[in-house]
């Protein structure tokens, strides 16, 4: 990945020139300049993921590798899933945690080989996640961190797959969270079955020089299936209709895999934070990460105070309009008393009185 002209402005993608000529909205985020959105909008982008396909800049990602003998060792000391369950060539979804289970990220595992493992974190998180695996795992294997290395684009929608085949046929992961190596434009690339938009599709890394031509190849190839660059505002209205949590919003330091709904990715032994985060299972969380839909008009966003009454009883975390499943969705804690799916209570919108109601499981989910 190639950095901004001086340190006080935001990284670059190796994308970032072929974003402006596409006319997309540059904005700050967290630190890279990324596309919000380009020409035809967040609402038509959003739509053609969930009936085409999209293509996503993700290269402000981190790709930190671990090797060595004892590299699935040192994995599960920094990671609350179960390494163990990994074979060559499959990846999970985990969280990885601090002493007292405070998430420090929450990231995805590729195991290459039983020696050999690559996880991709968030993009405002890679110094902190690489300086927290390196004090927690450096002794057991070689740590480094390849970001500024990779580049990283998303193709999802339900034609995803179709253009895969298209340009590297022996290269489509059979199974979501598989990956395969495969040559494109060139370069050695890899293609793995995961996303973040509730629809099938690959993620596929890339040396950072090469980005940019494997880039243009997938909209070239793309075309005659619809596909479009998508920006971050449809790639945050596709995840949050797929309830998927996004670090710093509903998911932080602060909290817990076990309160914010992911105890299914605690399974693992020997991870730095299992006692505290065994004690909150045990417990039983005060609180819980809920998802609702709003009844009736407005958008309860992240911030906003969810009441009970007159009282403050929580904080929306994520909230936003929800193309496909129609109305206004949003995430939030509140007491574990209160979670209950059918309970109702209001999110001020900024003075304006909104009814939620908590419901659950995704508020929209592919049919195939």
């Amino acid at each position: 990945m190639s950095h901004g002209p001086s340190s006080g402005e935001p990284k670059r993608t190796p994308l970032y020139e072929r974003h402006v000529a596409l006319g997309a909205k540059v904005i700050d985020f967290g630190g890279w300049a990324m596309p919000v959105q380009y020409a035809t909008g967040i609402l038509d982008e959003h739509k053609t993921v969930r009936e085409a396909i999209g293509a996503f800049d993700v290269s402000h990602m981190g790709e930190i590798t671990f090797r060595g003998p004892r590299a699935a060792e040192a994995v599960q000391r920094i990671v609350t899933n179960d390494v163990a369950k990994l074979v060559d060539g499959a990846a999970m979804y985990t969280t990885t945690c601090r002493e007292d289970g405070g998430i420090v990220d929450d990231c995805i595992v590729y195991r290459e080989t039983a020696d050999a493992f690559l996880i991709i974190v968030n993009a405002s998180n890679i110094e902190k996640d690489f300086a927290h695996f390196r004090k927690h795992a450096s002794h057991l294997a070689t740590i480094e961190n390849l970001s500024d290395q990779t580049g990283l684009i998303a193709v999802q929608g339900p034609k995803a797959l179709s253009l895969i085949a298209e340009i590297a046929p022996d290269a489509v992961p059979p199974r979501p969270f598989t990956f395969r190596p495969a040559p494109l434009c060139g370069a050695r690339v890899t293609i793995a079955r995961t996303g973040y938009t509730g629809e099938d599709g690959v993620e596929i890394a890339t040396p950072a020089a090469k980005t940019g031509e494997v880039w243009d190849l997938l909209l070239s190839r793309g075309a005659k299936f619809g596909l479009k660059p998508i920006g971050l505002g449809a790639r945050d209205t596709l995840r949050l209709e797929a309830r998927l949590c996004l670090y710093g919003n509903d998911i932080d330091e602060e909290h817990n895999p076990i309160e914010a709904g992911l105890g299914w990715v605690v399974k693992g032994k020997g991870f730095v934070g299992e006692e505290a985060i065994a004690k909150v299972r045990a417990e039983k969380p005060k609180r819980q990460l809920i998802g609702f839909k709003v009844r009736g008009r407005g958008i309860a966003r992240h911030g906003y105070p969810i009441l009970k009454g007159s009282e403050t009883v929580g904080v929306v975390t994520s909230g936003t309009v929800a193309p496909t499943a129609g109305g206004a969705v949003g995430m939030g804690y509140v007491p574990s008393a209160l979670a209950e799916p059918g309970t109702v209570l209001v999110a001020d919108c900024r003075g304006k009185p909104a009814e939620i109601e908590i419901v659950k499981g995704p508020f929209y989910k592919r049919v195939s």
